[in-house]
């Protein structure tokens, strides 16, 4: 196998694009198509402050590094979500990188901030761990972006998260969100900030081997959640029509892009965005999901703070006078 440009020995094959590359001109290629996609998306220009969000994950290293070297001004922002060994590991990652290469980072800690980790908000709520997981990484991201004075949000999503959310909601027919879903979301209010995915083209094999070519140590364990996320079982489907037929994920993202997005837009849901009355952040409500989520989970466990010390100065009622 030899590269496509050099004929020098190929250390990485691609089939969908019927190409293999040897490690400089792979590292070219990665970098080249990042730079497609800002320049063809409008994502950012020289200007910008852009804040990336990193996880610690390969994915999002590799943006803040791919991003670092070409010039463009960037701080990481990581939110220590409180899962046990894992998010410490995370944490770990994220500030090596960063003290590595001269990186700003900035650091979030849920549980200090909010109260509750990852994992006690999901106990609390009686809810999988990824619904609020998701949920809390989404409002923090935007507000520190914008109290923080970025023009930009840059996320590490890959081509196989995006072509799995693609199926995921149209397997649900989730207009709204199949309007919405694009490597650039503009700015829709000013406290909105503009939303990006420069890495929307790569697939997740391509930014593992970058990251790795450029010795970036990042996480390799997955999430102990992510087991129950419905994402993986359309990565895998997605992943053996692929096997089958190179190119297909591409395709398939890119002409949902280009052909049908717009045409969806006329179904989606309208709303008017305010602020929340509680935070001040954007929402559609009187209050924003995030507070209405915190808040019920705030009261839930003040409930039962108050039922077990109720408990502790007293007998328990048997069950015939609790019933």
């Amino acid at each position: 196998m030899r590269c496509i440009k050099c004929g020098e020995k190929a250390i990485m094959e691609l089939p969908r694009h019927n190409s293999a590359f040897c490690k400089p001109d792979y590292l070219e290629y990665f970098e080249t198509q990042v730079e497609r996609v800002i320049r063809r998306r409008r994502t950012f220009n020289r200007d910008d402050r852009i804040l990336i969000g990193v996880s610690g994950g390969k994915d999002s290293l590799s943006l803040w590094h791919v991003l670092a070297r070409m010039g463009y001004k960037t701080a990481g922002l990581h939110i220590h979500l409180g899962i046990g060994e894992y998010s410490s590991l995370s944490y770990e990652k994220t500030l090596r990188f960063s003290e590595q290469h001269g990186l700003t980072l900035f650091t979030v800690d849920l549980a200090g901030k909010y109260g509750m980790n990852v994992t006690e908000l999901s106990r609390t709520l009686r809810r999988a761990p990824c619904s609020g997981c998701g949920l809390s990484k989404r409002y923090i991201l935007n507000r520190e972006a914008y109290e923080r004075g970025f023009d930009a949000l840059a996320t590490g999503h890959n081509l196989d998260d995006e072509t799995a959310t693609l199926l995921g909601n149209i397997l649900h027919w989730q207009i709204g969100h199949l309007a919405r879903q694009s490597p650039v979301l503009p700015s829709t209010g000013e406290k909105l900030i503009k939303r990006v995915k420069p890495l929307y083209t790569l697939t997740e094999r391509e930014t593992a081997a970058y990251a790795l070519l450029h010795g970036i140590d990042y996480i390799l364990e997955e999430c102990p959640n992510a087991w129950k996320a419905k994402s993986l079982l359309y990565k895998d489907a997605l992943a053996r029509i692929e096997a089958e037929s190179p190119g297909a994920k591409q395709r398939f993202l890119t002409q949902f892009l280009e052909a049908a997005q717009a045409r969806l837009q006329v179904g989606a849901d309208d709303y008017v965005l305010r602020d929340c009355v509680r935070c001040g952040q954007p929402t559609t409500a009187e209050l924003c999901a995030f507070c209405r989520m915190w808040q019920q989970a705030t009261e839930r466990a003040e409930k039962r703070k108050r039922y077990r010390e109720t408990a502790s100065g007293r007998e328990m009622p048997t069950l015939q006078e609790r019933f």
